[in-house]
């Protein structure tokens, strides 16, 4: 049983953002201050990464646990309001992800991503991994 009036939780789930989040913002910062240049939310790229580099070829992206089902066979059993609803949505997220590593791969992209808890513990090793695919791509 949820613990907010339904006018209360709509408000709480149209408040989460699609793109800009904290964690993103985290990531792109760190790397800006190192002298990385990228664009964001690039349109042209299949899938809109979060942070691209086009010369060498990198999408990153920043997913967040719940839309993108971290541990999804067993954090499934968590949802107990909606759940048709969440299922579905949640797993074509998986799905869609999928596809869009595959397609970005198929291309010669290289494909990052990094779970948005894991950018906020590990910041560090994030930027270290994104630094060295730039490094072996130059």
């Amino acid at each position: 049983m949820d613990v907010h009036t339904p006018e209360q939780r709509s408000k709480n789930m149209r408040a989460i953002k699609a793109t800009g989040t904290k964690d993103e913002v985290r990531l792109a910062k760190a790397l800006w201050s190192l002298g990385y240049r990228y664009r964001k939310n690039n349109k042209t790229i299949f899938g809109k990464p979060d942070l691209t580099f086009k010369k060498y070829k990198l999408a990153i992206f920043v997913d967040s646990e719940f839309f993108h089902g971290k541990d999804w066979e067993t954090e499934k059993h968590r949802i107990k309001s909606n759940t048709e609803f969440w299922h579905k949505k949640i797993e074509r997220n998986i799905q869609r992800d999928k596809e869009v590593n595959s397609y970005l791969i198929q291309n010669g992209w290289t494909v990052l991503r990094f779970w948005s808890k894991d950018v906020k513990k590990y910041l560090d090793e994030c930027i270290q991994k994104i630094v060295s695919i730039i490094d072996s791509n130059k």
